[in-house]
């Protein structure tokens, strides 16, 4: 049996498990991808606890920090980021990849943003540090970074200087100082409330919003936006396209190598994703 899993604390609120069961089920492999709970703490023994049979790992909060540092060959993105969401199992070597970024990028594009000029990451932990890279290759030449504590942003406006894009922090509370952005990355954990002065200031100047979270829905930063009638995308796509890229992991052992019939896969993942 080849067996697969997803990794978090907490980890009953995933549906990887629904997307993934759905993906092999089109592919016709007999896989079998379940939840454990493992907290950052337990996670170099976990993994050393783990037999022949796993071929990989998807990892959620709080464990993509670990498991850059577990992996052994990472992809450019999981470079750029320090952040591994994905590890590649057996041949006796752990390899990384960091999905996410491609998750942000599918999300955007099915929001009809294909370009960016403008654009705002709240949150300042390792999913902001990937949304920088998404929205620096989406073509984001300024980037705000809103934090409630704006001296934690700095890594990742290290990592934006580096990538050529000109990132400022922002404290959550300083609304005055808010720019106008094309898009807005939420990357805040669930159940996170913010002022109401912040979230309408977040939303008047945010354009589109794509909130990596997708339970609870909707966010506090939804509701603001779609008041106002703009655009606000659950996680939900952001985990569809993300979880795509981790099934090419999986299977092809390449993350740039597309699935066959990979349209079919993708509108299998879809619809288990939409009925559930």
């Amino acid at each position: 049996m080849v067996a697969l899993q997803v990794w978090g604390d907490p980890i009953e609120h995933s549906r990887s498990p629904l997307l993934h069961a759905a993906a092999y089920a089109a592919l016709g492999l007999d896989w079998q991808y379940s939840r454990r709970q493992v907290s950052a703490a337990r996670f170099d023994a976990e993994l050393s606890g783990l037999d022949d049979s796993y071929r990989g790992l998807s990892l959620t909060m709080p464990l993509k920090e670990a498991a850059f540092a577990a992996a052994q060959w990472r992809d450019e993105r999981a470079e750029r980021t320090g952040s591994v969401n994905t590890l590649l199992l057996g041949r006796g070597t752990v390899r990384g990849f960091n999905t996410d970024i491609g998750g942000f990028l599918g999300a955007l594009r099915e929001n009809g943003v294909t370009e960016v000029s403008r654009a705002r990451i709240v949150g300042a932990g390792a999913t902001a540090a990937s949304a920088m890279v998404a929205l620096a290759e989406a073509g984001a030449e300024t980037v705000e970074v809103i934090a409630r504590t704006p001296s934690k942003a700095m890594p990742i406006l290290q990592a934006a200087g580096a990538l050529g894009v000109t990132a400022t922090a922002i404290a959550l509370d300083d609304v005055d100082r808010f720019g106008s952005v094309d898009a807005t990355i939420a990357t805040l954990p669930g159940g996170t409330t913010v002022s109401d002065a912040s979230a309408v200031g977040l939303a008047e100047t945010g354009g589109v919003l794509l909130d990596a979270v997708y339970a609870p829905w909707p966010t506090q930063l939804a509701g603001a936006f779609t008041a106002l009638g703009k655009p606000a995308a659950s996680g939900e796509l952001m985990l569809l396209h993300q979880a795509l890229l981790q099934v090419r992991v999986f299977v092809n052992e390449d993350v740039h190598a597309p699935l066959v019939n990979e349209d079919v896969i993708l509108a299998a993942m879809r619809a288990a994703l939409m009925g559930d």
